[in-house]
């Protein structure tokens, strides 16, 4: 299959300094000249209160990373395949940067759309794949950890390690710096977790740093930690955009033994030295691979270069391109290598497509959510902007829809996932932020509203349903 793709892009940047407002503000005069592409940035001291650019995508000009963002990219135009608008190729549109949305909702300025065969995306099971029977060396019983972490452990139904904890925890109890190739849902954040909870209750460590790509996946993180530290007396911080950071603030001055957030506004608190970054002996950089994705390459080097000489590290990855390997290279000392391999998160997935042809992707979309057998669907569009149209749509036409992208407020991101978690609706739409951020078993459904950046993104989209040894259905509008 063909990896021709385009770049991503940022969009929505509004501008606020005496210049046209778009979907987000641009402010001159901040403290590092740089521009956000998510929410607004106060200029001086602390960033806006609910600052995209502070957490988990943006995209900066004249800033101290350049990096750009994630969720939401430049676009163009090509023919539209239904509807009245100029999309990008196979019906996709782009915006750009002055965030004219595409997806069947505006125009924007033409560029060259990502070029996907039709046949990529089609695909039939034939055979319900069942992941290998994997038999551990270890129990959870059998590690040396506390009482009460066993107990915790036990609470939630945890009987015997999966391959990565197995294999991790005892290199991880003994200090040992680790490099972990592994998928989201394979049981990772377990796999550090516990023993940097039993490292610091046993102080052979004092504070630990998790750096994860994404708000929901560190918001995730979060949460674990929460149910395995219950009675330890251990406390922590979660550090992200979209929440406040002086709340954040006041919680980091307690001195929680982990911090867990995403790397924007982790500097963001370092800079205003509100955190110290050399005082964390164990870091884990989570979903790497992800990270550098969305552009944090040089915020990962400086947060490197602040952390002590003498640490903890561990490192966890799906794929390990160059960029990953140096920065692997820079931040671990004489690692040991641990490789779960997965099923392929497409193998139990029906892939298919429907031509729009001279249709109104709404009309279709409605025909396919009445369908019995459509019962918890995700749905992907490349912008903000779509994802925000899209979601009045539907709720216009009696659908009950959750929405997630990167200028929702944390707060509106977390109902709209616990929503669809539980049920309360059984659509959600979201742009890539979310293509590897969520674990839920019983998605029926994957819709590709749009077409993504590149054919990785649309493997880890669809990777969202088939779970579980559940047959799921991916469906494509092209």
């Amino acid at each position: 299959m063909s990896n021709n793709f385009n770049s991503k892009k940022s969009s929505d940047s509004r501008k606020t300094s005496g210049s046209k407002s778009n979907n987000s503000r641009r402010s001159y005069g901040s403290r590092d000249g740089s521009r956000s592409n998510d929410s607004g940035r106060s200029s001086g001291g602390f960033r806006g209160r609910n600052s995209e650019s502070s957490s988990d995508s943006r995209r900066s000009y004249g800033s101290r990373d350049g990096s750009r963002g994630n969720d939401s990219r430049r676009s163009s135009g090509s023919r539209s395949f239904g509807g009245s608008s100029r999309r990008g190729s196979f019906g996709g549109s782009r915006v750009n940067n002055g965030g004219r949305s595409g997806g069947g909702f505006g125009g924007g300025k033409r560029r060259v759309a990502p070029k996907f065969d039709p046949s990529m995306f089609i695909k039939k099971v034939e055979e319900t794949t069942v992941a290998e029977v994997y038999t551990p060396k270890n129990t959870f019983a059998d590690f040396k950890i506390n009482e009460q972490l066993k107990t915790n452990i036990a609470a939630k139904g945890y009987l015997n390690p999966m391959p990565i904890q197995d294999q991790a925890i005892p290199y991880l109890l003994d200090e040992k710096d680790v490099i972990a190739t592994a998928n989201t849902g394979t049981g990772k954040t377990a796999a550090f977790l516990i023993p940097l909870i039993e490292n610091i209750l046993s102080k052979k460590s004092h504070h630990a740093l998790i750096i994860a790509p994404t708000r929901e996946l560190a918001a995730q993180i979060h949460d674990e930690f929460k149910s395995f530290a219950v009675k330890t007396g251990l406390k922590s911080a979660l550090c992200i955009g979209g929440a406040s950071i002086r709340m954040q603030t006041k919680v980091l001055r307690a001195k929680p033994q982990f911090v867990i957030g995403t790397p924007g506004r982790l500097i963001d608190l370092e800079r205003n030295r509100v955190i110290r970054l050399d005082r964390y002996s164990s870091i884990v950089l989570d979903e790497v691979d992800r990270i550098l994705d969305m552009g944090f390459i040089k915020d990962i080097k400086h947060i490197i270069s602040k952390l002590p000489v003498d640490r903890h590290s561990l490192f966890f990855s799906a794929t390990m391109p160059k960029e990953v390997q140096n920065i692997m290279n820079s931040f671990l000392q004489d690692p040991v290598s641990v490789s779960v391999k997965t099923r392929q998160s497409a193998e139990n997935v029906n892939q298919d497509v429907i031509k729009v042809g001279g249709g109104n992707k709404i009309d279709i979309i409605h025909d396919l959510l009445v369908k019995p057998e459509c019962k918890k669907s995700i749905m992907f569009l490349r912008t903000k902007r779509s994802v925000d149209k899209f979601a009045r749509e539907l709720s216009g036409r009696g659908f009950e829809v959750g929405l997630i992208h990167s200028n929702r407020t944390q707060a509106q991101r977390k109902r709209a996932l616990e929503s669809f978690k539980n049920g309360r609706v059984s659509v959600l739409l979201a742009t890539d932020v979310v293509a590897r951020g969520i674990d839920i078993n019983d998605i029926s459904h994957v819709i590709n509203f749009d077409l993504p950046e590149t054919y990785e993104d649309y493997i880890h989209r669809i990777g969202r349903t088939g779970r579980a040894d559940k047959v799921g259905q991916a469906i494509t509008l092209v």
